[in-house]
């Protein structure tokens, strides 16, 4: 049993880097704490405890992530430091070594850091990194974006082990709760006042392997949640869109026509030495179904440019196959090399700046899908739920397709649904934003 009178009003700070899964955890730990004693820190106050919740998808990632600790340590002093996440997994030794980091917890051990710290501020011995290699449970969690929009954490870890992936190392094999307590955990925020919930996980469509249960009867089971306007898939794998999938989301009332469905690349030997469980066939089959029955869907897609492989006749032959994709975004990521990966076997490499040029091209690709996905919505009507800006003079929020819409601030459509119909772009040009016309209608 804790004693956790010896927490009452010890500050704690967040910091948050990486995916929305890390920030529903985070979230997680701060329920955790302050149900333990904690409060907030709040803007400009130094905190006793600092949490920072790493990621480490990439290098860039993980030199982000030392970035942050240094820059709590000297903004904190005093705090006790306590650094987890993705890249507290995978390198723990080298985190410890960074001058002022008290504790370094792996992927499971960040759900227990009230017990770590009771048993700190017991034996007043500071504990500098420990065991993290045993990931197996699950936690779920979920995280506030806003006071309109809560990412639901339904399944973690991965059992892939693509060639150019750390991911199955950092969070473990693909585990899940039951559908009826993820089903309770969204009542509860619904309860809460959650109008929109997005689905999250790190291989989401695998949910149900730890439990004997599907991802479509959990969407289908999520349908039933009373109070929630609207959910989203975050993310699906191409192998684990089922038609199934896709015809339930199409005469859905509340889930969203919007997918975001990892490619990866657009080359098949690319696909292959990736070791991605799919062709780019499958992947165009998924596009072509989603169209026939969804004509107004957002698709968004992941693509990695330079790994190991490729080589520029299967760049090119990817970037051919893209461009002739009818999506509406791309989520362009540049390869970056990580330590006990298959991809390293592989000897063709790419530069950084042949990279950098291939990566251009794609961005170049994905701004006009996205400038024509956005043209094309302009006189269409659309549901709108507004989001809050903190300035008090605009506001926005997101159609059931994802557009970005923006609007005079009005405090009485905040976090309520409205139709309206879709104006041209805004001022600024930007292509990810679109200006609303009359015949607004709360519903």
């Amino acid at each position: 049993m804790i004693d956790n009178s010896i927490f009452n009003d010890k500050k704690v700070a967040f910091y948050t880097l990486g995916c929305k899964l890390n920030f529903t955890e985070t979230s997680y730990i701060g329920r955790n704490l302050i149900e333990n004693g904690f409060r907030k820190a709040t803007s400009g106050e130094k905190a006793d405890v600092c949490i920072i919740n790493t990621c480490s998808v990439t290098e860039i990632a993980d030199r982000k992530s030392r970035q942050a600790i240094n820059k709590v340590v000297k903004a904190n002093p005093d705090a006790f430091i306590i650094v987890t996440g993705c890249y507290a997994q995978l390198k723990p030794e080298e985190i410890a070594k960074l001058e002022n980091v008290d504790l370094v917890l792996g992927t499971n051990e960040k759900f227990n850091i009230v017990e770590h710290l009771a048993n700190i501020e017991k034996t007043k011995t500071n504990i500098f990194h420990t065991d993290t290699k045993d990931i197996t449970e699950f936690f779920p969690s979920v995280s506030q974006d806003d006071r309109t929009r809560y990412f639901l954490k339904v399944q973690d870890g991965c059992d892939y082990f693509c060639t150019y992936c750390t991911i199955p190392y950092a969070r473990g094999k693909n585990r899940n709760a039951s559908i009826a307590d993820t089903v309770k955990l969204a009542q509860k925020v619904a309860n809460e006042g959650a109008k929109e919930i997005v689905i999250a996980g790190i291989n989401t469509g695998a949910f149900g392997k730890s439990t004997n249960e599907t991802f479509l009867q959990l969407i289908q089971a999520l349908e039933k949640v009373e109070g929630v306007e609207r959910f989203r898939i975050s993310s699906i794998e191409p192998n684990l869109l089922t038609d199934e999938i896709i015809y339930f989301v199409a005469q859905s009332k509340k889930f969203a026509p919007h997918f975001h469905i990892p490619l990866q690349s657009g080359s098949n030997d690319v696909l292959r030495l990736m070791k991605r469980r799919y062709n780019r066939e499958l992947f165009v089959e998924k596009i072509e179904k989603i169209r026939q029955l969804m004509t107004n869907a957002f698709i968004g897609v992941d693509v990695i440019v330079g790994t190991r492989g490729e080589t520029e006749a299967y760049f090119e032959d990817a970037r051919q196959f893209i461009e002739g994709l009818d999506i509406s975004q791309l989520h362009v990521f540049t390869y970056s090399e990580r330590e006990n990966t298959q991809a390293l076997k592989i000897e063709y490499v790419v530069s950084p700046q042949e990279k950098k040029r291939r990566s251009e091209i794609l961005h170049a690709i994905s701004e006009e899908k996205t400038k024509k996905f956005y043209e094309n919505q302009i006189g269409k009507t659309a549901h709108i739920l507004w989001e809050s800006k903190k300035n008090g003079i605009s506001m926005s929020g997101f159609t059931e397709n994802y557009v970005r819409v923006t609007a005079p601030y009005d405090k009485t459509l905040i976090n309520k649904l409205q139709k309206v119909i879709l104006g041209g772009f805004s001022d600024n040009k930007d292509i990810v934003s679109l200006t609303t016309v009359s015949k607004r209608k709360n519903i």
